[in-house]
C-alpha cells in the first residue's frame, strides 16, 4: 500500500471509531481476502463464512482498540483470522487444512524461479501435508497472500526473524523432500 492510501484507510478506521456504520465500508473492502485466507485453511465454505462473520465481528467490537504500529489495517484482520481459526482448531480438536488452488501454486514456481508443471505442483500439494502446521501458515501468509515477513511476524505473532526462519526452514523441507521423494521415484 502507498503511504497516500494507508493515510486514507486510518481516515476511514478513525471514523469507524465515532460511528460504527462506517464499519461498513472496512467489511466491503476485505470480506473477500480475509474469507478466501480462512477457506483455504479450513476447506468449507460454511465454516469459512462463520469463521469470516467471527472475524469481522471480533474487529467491530474492538476497533477502540486499534491502534497504528505501521503496518496496513489488513495485518490487524488477519491477525483476529488466524487467531478465530486456530480456536476453532483447537475447540474442534481437529489438524488444521490447507488448500490450495492451482492458481496459487504456479504463482510460487515463478516466485522461486522453477520449472511448473501439473505433475510438479501435485507432487508440492503432498509434500504441503508432511508440512507442521506453523511452515504451512507462514508458506500461506508469504506466497499466498502476499504479506511481507513484519506482517507475517504480526499476524501469527512471532519476531520477524522467526518469521524469515520458518519460511525458509519450510521452503527448505519442501526443496528437501522433494529431492528424495522423486529420487526414490526414479529408482
Amino acid at each position: 500500500m502507498t503511504p497516500e492510501e494507508i493515510r486514507s484507510e486510518y481516515e476511514l478506521i478513525d471514523r469507524s471509531k465515532k460511528d460504527l456504520s462506517v464499519f461498513a465500508a472496512i467489511y466491503e473492502k476485505y470480506f473477500t481476502r480475509i474469507f478466501r485466507y480462512i477457506y483455504n485453511q479450513t476447506d468449507s465454505e460454511d465454516l469459512a463464512a462463520d469463521l469470516c462473520s467471527q472475524t469481522f465481528l471480533s474487529a467491530l467490537n474492538n476497533i477502540q482498540r486499534f491502534e497504528y504500529r505501521g503496518l496496513p489495517f489488513s495485518a490487524w484482520l488477519y491477525r483476529i483470522a488466524s487467531n478465530e481459526v486456530n480456536k476453532y482448531y483447537r475447540k474442534a480438536k481437529a489438524q488444521k487444512i490447507f488448500s490450495l488452488e492451482e492458481v496459487q501454486l504456479r504463482e510460487i514456481f515463478l516466485q522461486q524461479e522453477e520449472d511448473y508443471s501439473e505433475e510438479r505442483a501435485e507432487q508440492v500439494m503432498q509434500f504441503m501435508k508432511e508440512l507442521p502446521a506453523e511452515m504451512l501458515d507462514v508458506l500461506h501468509l508469504r506466497f499466498f497472500e502476499d504479506k511481507d515477513f513484519k506482517e507475517i511476524a504480526f499476524i501469527l505473532e512471532i519476531t520477524e526473524s522467526g518469521a524469515k526462519m520458518r519460511t525458509y526452514r519450510a521452503l527448505d523441507k519442501l526443496r528437501k523432500l522433494f529431492k528424495v521423494k522423486t529420487q526414490h521415484g526414479q529408482e
